[in-house]
């Protein structure tokens, strides 16, 4: 993918379509991908045996295969560039 292609989301492509925007909170309204939520599970790999590990949040740090306490985040699948000079 070539970073011309990507978009960056706004809030109006976030939004429900068929809502009204009635002032103060909207219980039924679409959350945030940038919410926290307890049930998102992320994937990290154990540092010793290199099993993938999936984790909740508040959950122990240890990787259920060995017992290791030392826990990679996996590397994103989106394009990635920084501008160096």
């Amino acid at each position: 993918m070539s970073r011309e292609t990507y978009q960056i989301p706004t809030p109006s492509q976030t939004a429900n379509p068929g809502s009204s925007s009635g002032g103060g909170l909207n219980p039924g309204a679409q959350r945030s991908p940038f919410d926290a939520d307890t049930n998102t599970v992320m994937q990290y790999i154990c540092g010793d045996c290199g099993a993938k590990c999936p984790l909740r949040r508040n959950e122990l740090i240890r990787c259920r295969e060995c017992g290791c306490r030392v826990l990679y985040k996996e590397r994103t699948k989106r394009m990635v560039q920084f501008e160096a000079r």
